[in-house]
């Protein structure tokens, strides 16, 4: 069963939300909470697998309470209404493993949570390019001279910097082996040894670090 800890300030969001997610077999809602510092107190209580969590609330916000679940060790997918770039930005910066606006369909929603759960990331398809252009148009932290290579990268084959260019690119396993000319399943082999030398939780991170550390240069997104 995967665990799941639901936050909104909004009662009867919650409430909707655990009525879906608790009609699945493998889910379980093992509790609810109305803003950022009770998520935190609730999920060091009950270990949830995932915290599903809006973004606007009271006392503390979602990408506060993230940044804080995420050091913690927690699964963090945020749910929200506003389709706003600095909210996708922010939360991805605190560590989330999945961003969603709340009209996502029910079996997207619960494919999501799953994802998640398993370690993957995921962001709502529709603003994937829009993340990958927010990272692109900044300057890039190896130009300025604040940030150098980061640790692991020598540690990358050829093959493998490749695999990492393109997921910085926001490119799927299939897409990468279309244009790799290689199999999918190589394509998840070399991902699973960027992320272990690279030391990233996921792809989002990847992304993350690929733009900050000036190795995808905005030219290229």
């Amino acid at each position: 069963m995967i665990k799941l800890l639901v936050v909104d300030d909004e009662a009867l969001v919650r409430f909707g939300f655990t009525l879906i997610l608790g009609a699945e077999d493998d889910f379980e809602v093992v509790g609810e909470a109305a803003d950022g510092q009770e998520a935190i107190e609730q999920a060091r209580l009950l270990r949830p697998d995932v915290v599903l969590i809006d973004i606007r609330m009271p006392r503390l916000d979602g990408v506060a309470a993230t940044r804080t679940l995420v050091a913690e060790g927690f699964k963090v997918l945020i749910l929200t209404t506003f389709d706003l770039d600095e909210y996708l930005f922010n939360g991805v910066k605190a560590g989330a493993s999945g961003f969603l606006l709340k009209d996502v369909p029910p079996d997207d929603l619960a494919a999501a949570v799953r994802a998640v759960a398993r370690g993957d990331a995921l962001v709502e398809p529709r603003m994937t390019r829009r993340l990958l252009e927010e990272f692109a148009k900044a300057p890039s932290a190896r130009a300025a001279g604040e940030k150098a290579a980061p640790p692991g990268l020598a540690d990358l084959t050829e093959r493998e910097l490749e695999v990492f260019a393109e997921m910085a690119r926001g490119s799927t396993n299939a897409e990468i082996a279309t244009a790799l000319y290689i199999s999918e399943t190589t394509v998840k082999t070399h991902v699973a040894h960027v992320l272990m030398k690279l030391q990233l939780r996921d792809r989002v991170q990847a992304v993350v670090l690929a733009y900050e550390s000036g190795l995808i240069p905005p030219a290229s997104s």
